[in-house]
């Protein structure tokens, strides 16, 4: 089915086995020195086993300056090359090559971690992420800048790559020259056409001098950047055909800077919709002839293997999906697409890390980021092990466990898995969570899993079965605050109407503005409803999400015409309608129901009653009510460690 997928193709001299990309990543693994570790060569030796024909490094700095990251590499001097040596051997051990991404943050930086120094740029913009104003780069400054690309370059080689990939894209330095929405300059480097591309043209050439004339060079540029006054294709039309005449051997279409909404920012959320890049990757292959990358939410290899069939792209990019199943590839190859275990665009542990400067972790992959420590071998004394709850951190408990080779008896009360994480992918635009939890519940079939389904387990249970572990998972409930009328009919929680067990109406409030109840909202709001109202007492919604997500679910909520109402509380619940409080004055707010979303508390009551009896472990929302990310991963580290 999918032989277009995997036949290889060249990129310069170096053959690539096939057709399936790992882009450029930030993982905040290495030293702050710019050094690789284990860790790190750990998580992409997992990506090379897992059969991807090309794995690209995450973006290498060129001097000690140009970090937007604190934990990520960089080549530019001698004393950082054998680590990234070893990377490289590890590498290719398999059939994967490896290219190193280099480049300079520019404004897309701040002091903390860049060398406590001012952030550089092509003018005095701030960055509207990073909000630390940028110093406009002399022409002395930028021309050292280029040499320090080179040196870079030269250390690649050095480090045993198989070709370099100049970031000119994502915002950050050479980006911020390319386009008129950062760079204001009236020299040599700013104006017109040509002036704005100067740099790039420069590095380029450097980078060449220093690699040699075989050495492969591919450029990542944004086609679109989605800004205001930004660069759109039809600019990008010449740059493309440029880069081809100055010497690139190939060309990575990507779009979007920092600053922008999920949805059509660098980082494609489930707001994006999919294989958004590709038209850019086919108008490119009208005007160049060395080869195109493209890359933006493509998950289904069937998706994949059209790209590469009708021509639209030579190569396809699978950044988040290769953090959800590194061993996509290879899955593919052998006919086990129902194993691909699918990004869900959540953005929860992949952008978050970067921002809280951590390792990059991952919802759906529990294992991502600790490929250096974890022990998949049999466990030397197989335990039956019960299980208390069915959604995502007691399957992912499950999981853990069978796969060190212990005898596991899930137990869930209700009818269905999957927990709270079913009444996640009713929202707007979320819908492919489900791919979360069907996967699980192949795995825990394909594992043997004995799943106990309308049945809670209980202490009378547990002295029966005589177990050497039990792993509490039950979850969280719904918070329902004690206020006159909230007992009445006409008053329901949050996951019956995601759900549809109830039908509140065609006016209805939403009490609570965090994530649960602004989607909610947006449930409604989609459905026509007569009146959709989401009151918040905070001075915000949605705080509680990433920021370009929770921009996009504004939008969203605008658009279905949903009335939000912050600093704003629910009093009270009478026959006719919700009772709020605004400014210390309560009023009535007619509707058909009230909606409550007020947040979650842990559910835990089997913990008390197993006192004495066995060894017992509680994770996910029953320690304290949290978000799936949490979950997953607690859970499976209690199924390992079983």
């Amino acid at each position: 089915m999918f032989d277009h997928l995997f036949s290889p193709m060249k990129i310069g001299n170096c053959e690539i086995p096939n057709r399936l990309v790992v882009p450029a990543m930030v993982v905040n693994m290495n030293k702050h020195e710019g050094m690789a570790t284990d860790r790190y060569i750990a998580y992409h030796e997992e990506k090379a086993k897992g059969g991807w024909g090309l794995i690209i490094t995450e973006n290498y700095a060129v001097n000690e300056h140009a970090m937007g990251y604190p934990y990520i590499g960089g080549l530019y001097k001698e004393e950082q090359i054998p680590s990234h040596k070893k990377l490289t051997d590890t590498i290719h051990k398999y059939d994967s090559k490896i290219f190193c991404q280099i480049y300079h943050a520019g404004r897309q930086s701040k002091h903390e971690v860049n060398g406590n120094v001012q952030p550089v740029s092509s003018s005095p913009m701030i960055c509207p992420w990073n909000k630390d104003m940028p110093h406009e780069l002399t022409v002395e400054e930028i021309q050292q800048i280029v040499k320090d690309f080179g040196i870079t370059a030269q250390n690649v080689v050095k480090a045993g790559f198989d070709g370099v990939e100049i970031h000119a894209a994502h915002g950050y330095l050479i980006h911020q020259f390319l386009s008129p929405h950062s760079n204001k300059r009236v020299d040599e480097y700013g104006g017109n056409y040509a002036n704005r591309t100067r740099i790039l043209c420069e590095v380029m050439g450097e980078v060449r001098k220093a690699v040699g004339p075989d050495f492969p060079i591919q450029v990542r540029l944004s086609a679109e950047e989605y800004s205001p006054g930004g660069r759109t294709m039809f600019e990008s039309r010449q740059i493309i055909r440029d880069i081809e005449k100055w010497g690139a051997d190939s060309l990575n279409l990507t779009h979007g800077m920092y600053g922008v909404f999920s949805s059509v920012g660098s980082v494609s959320s489930f707001f994006s919709s999919r294989g958004k890049n590709v038209h850019f990757a086919e108008e490119a292959k009208t005007l160049v002839k060395i080869p195109v990358i493209t890359v933006g939410r493509i998950q289904e290899p069937t998706m994949a293997e059209d790209i590469i069939m009708s021509g639209k792209a030579d190569f396809v990019a699978m950044g988040r999906p290769s953090l959800a199943d590194p061993h996509y590839p290879n899955k593919v190859k052998n006919g086990q697409v129902q194993d691909v275990r699918q990004c869900i665009g959540c953005l929860q542990g992949c952008t978050s890390s970067t921002y809280q400067h951590v390792p990059v972790y991952c919802l759906v992959n529990p294992e991502l980021g600790y490929e250096f420590e974890t022990d998949y071998s049999k466990a030397s004394v197989a335990k039956k092990v019960l299980i208390a709850g069915g959604g995502v951190g007691g399957m992912e408990a499950a999981r853990g466990a069978a796969i060190k080779g212990h005898e596991v008896h899930l137990f869930e009360k209700s009818d269905i898995l999957g927990g709270q994480f079913i009444a996640a992918a009713y929202p707007p635009f979320k819908g492919e969570f489900t791919a979360y939890t069907a996967w699980l519940i192949v795995q825990m079939k394909k594992l043997k899993i004995n799943i106990h389904l309308n049945s809670e387990l209980t202490a009378d249970i547990v002295r029966k079965e005589k177990p050497g572990k039990v792993i509490i998972a039950t979850g969280s409930k719904p918070i329902i605050p004690n206020l006159p009328g909230i007992s009445g009919s006409n008053v329901v929680v949050a996951e019956d109407v995601l759900r549809g067990r109830v039908d509140p109406g065609l006016k209805v409030l939403v009490a609570g503005g965090g994530m649960i109840g602004s989607e909610t909202a947006a449930y409604l709001g989609i459905q026509c409803r007569e009146k959709v109202t989401l009151i918040e007492m905070m001075p915000e919604i949605g705080m509680d999400m990433a920021g370009d997500i929770r921009d996009d679910l504004k939008t969203c909520l605008r658009h279905h015409f949903v009335e939000v109402l912050t600093k704003t509380k629910l009093a009270g619940v009478t026959e006719q309608g919700a009772l709020i409080e605004q400014g210390g004055k309560v009023t009535l707010y007619p509707c058909d129901t009230v909606v409550l979303a007020i947040g979650t508390k842990a559910y835990n009551p089997l913990e008390e009653d197993l006192k004495g009896i066995c060894d017992v472990v509680v994770v996910g929302d029953a320690v304290k009510a949290r978000k799936a990310i949490e979950a997953s991963r607690e859970g499976f580290v209690a199924g390992m460690n079983a």
